[in-house]
């Protein structure tokens, strides 16, 4: 099995390399997505997690995994046409549409697979401590908290003034009870479908 990890993206320079691991966990290589040092249909299997929207080059990367790969390639990724579907959208769409702009479309992933895909949606628990945005949809104080968003590249893609924005408002809608008389259903849900999808792409 191939896991291709956030150290091994894009097609320039390398992210530095891991800390040590212990001696029994399988072998680690680093390496950048768009060059996989390994033969043509070495692995049964292969998968990357919520890692191809940092890759400089997405296409070349599927393209290398599906070369090294002679079976099945999983993909968890988010749908960027789902994205703004969440409650945080009217609240700080600036965000949103940084973090629809980071995942390549669905069919252009698929495309650069090829073979046979499928598409299926991944639920998120209510108690996922993921530093997903939508890993908090039925807890939006959470998001309150600059420290949960600080994992979130996105946040600190945009200025100041949209943080302090989605701060004030949230708050208000908060305490007015604004929040929960249009998205208050989902404090009682035990899980969300959002934009987290897993793509399956057989050759």
């Amino acid at each position: 099995m191939l896991n291709v990890g956030a150290a091994a993206r894009g097609t320039g320079p390398s992210a530095p390399a891991a800390p040590s691991r212990p001696s029994r966990t399988v072998p680690s290589v680093d390496t950048v997505a768009g060059e996989l040092p390994f033969h043509d249909g070495e692995f049964d299997a292969a998968m990357t997690l919520l890692n191809i929207h940092l890759w400089d080059d997405v296409r070349l990367g599927l393209r290398e995994m599906r070369r090294v790969t002679r079976g099945p390639i999983l993909v968890l990724t988010r749908d960027p046409a789902r994205v703004g579907d969440f409650w945080l959208h009217e609240y700080a769409p600036e965000v949103v549409a940084a973090e629809a702009r980071r995942y390549p479309p669905l069919d252009e992933l698929t495309a650069a697979l090829g073979g046979r895909s499928t598409v299926r949606p991944v639920p998120i628990p209510f108690d996922c401590t993921d530093g997903l945005d939508e890993a908090c949809y039925g807890r939006p104080d959470l998001l309150l908290d600059p420290n949960a968003r600080r994992v979130d590249w996105t946040w600190s893609s945009v200025g100041d003034s949209v943080r302090e924005r989605f701060n004030r408002t949230l708050r208000a809608d908060l305490a007015s009870g604004a929040w929960d008389r249009r998205f208050g259903h989902l404090r009682t849900r035990p899980q969300y479908e959002g934009a987290l999808v897993l793509v399956r792409a057989t050759p």
